[in-house]
This record gives C-alpha cells, structure tokens and sequence, in this order.
C-alpha cells in the first residue's frame, strides 16, 4: 500500500536532481597544448659554434614560429549592436449586390477591414579584455600558426575558464610575443563559468518547461 508513495518520492527526487545544470569541473583536453618533439642532431659536428636550432646568446627577438611555442593573445573585445523593426499592413473590403426591390427584400452588402501594426527594437553590447597565453599546435602551408590555449581562474565559490583558439600571421605577432585578438583569424573566445556558483545561476530543464509551457 505504501509502495506507490515512495516509488512516487524516489522518481520526484531523481526529477529534482536532473533540475541542475550540468558544469565543468576541470579544464578541457581539447585545449591541452602540444609539446614538440625534441630533435636530435644527428649530423656529425663541424666545430661551430653556431646552430640553426639554437638560440643565440645575444638574441632579444623570439617570436613564436614552431609547435610548442608560445605567444600572448591580448583581449580587447567590444560589440555593440542595434537593430530596430517597423511593420505595417492594412487592408479593407467591401461588397455590395443591388437588385430590383420587388419582393421586398432587402440589398445584400458586406465588408472587412484588417489592421496590423508592429514595432520592434534590439540592442546588446560586449565588452571583454585580458590576456590569456597560448601555444602553437600547427603551422600551416603559408606560415601562418594556429594556436589555442586556456586559463583557469579559481575563484571562492567556483572556476571560471578563458579559452582562445584561432589563426595568427607571423608578421602581427610583436617582438614581445603578443598578438592583437582583432587579429586572430576564426577566432573563438569563450568565457565559461563552473562550480557552485556557476550552477546556481543556471536553470534547470524543469523550470524552462514551465516558462516554456506558461508562453503558450
């Protein structure tokens, strides 16, 4: 007899815990850079002093050119869009039968008229800066780099993770290794929040199905 009431509670309390949204709790592998392999010279030695490979004692510019090296992406980001929306329509009809009023009958007449009438206005804007470090993991055909990386910032009541991937130009990376975001090619930016906090200002899917269901 009380089989029913707890089968009910279990299923309630299984529906409850679906409510949280699921978070990342540890960074992406997807974003793990790639090491290169190390080269061996296998060359016999000619009693220099010098190596192609090799970084030169008084050298001051190393920018990134091979996998495995890695350069600065400085976030300054900011969008602003506005977009607004006029719409009108009317139309109007009208019809009218006259015939000889012999039996009394009266003429027969109809009409409609229809009006519609809509305004719409949107405006959003982003702004987002930082500096978030990655490494190159291909270089292409024409030089150019792809790179990708991550940063994870470990707050009180949660995580919170910048992820950056895209192409860059060797000619835009500066002598101290920094590159412009406005200058990574399919450039993507996230910025993702995890943890406790993260999980309290999401909505579960119950709720949404209620707001989903309370629109119609």
């Amino acid at each position: 007899m009380f089989f029913i009431p707890k089968v009910f509670a279990a299923l309630m309390l299984c529906a409850l815990g679906a409510c949280s949204t699921y978070v990342e709790d540890e960074a992406s592998h997807a974003f793990q850079p790639v090491m290169p392999e190390a080269n061996e010279r296998t060359g016999p030695a000619d009693g220099s002093i010098y190596h192609a490979n090799a970084s030169g004692l008084f050298a001051v510019e190393q920018r990134a050119s091979k996998v495995g090296d890695i350069l600065t992406i400085a976030l300054n980001e900011s969008f602003q869009a506005t977009k607004s929306q006029t719409a009108s329509a009317a139309k109007s009809d009208s019809l009218s039968l006259s015939v000889p009023n012999l039996l009394n009958v009266p003429v027969a007449s109809t009409g409609s008229a229809q009006n519609f009438e809509g305004n719409g206005a949107a405006e959003q804007s982003n702004s987002f800066t930082g500096l978030v470090t990655v490494s190159v993991v291909r270089v292409m055909s024409n030089g150019n780099l792809e790179v990708l990386g991550q940063k994870k910032l470990t707050l009180n009541n949660g995580d919170e993770y910048v992820r950056v991937s895209g192409l860059v130009r060797q000619s835009d990376i500066s002598p101290t290794n920094v590159v412009n975001s406005n200058r990574l090619a399919n450039a993507e930016i996230t910025y993702i929040g995890a943890g406790d906090l993260a999980d309290t200002a999401k909505r579960g899917w119950i709720p949404k199905a209620f707001s989903a269901l309370n629109s119609i």
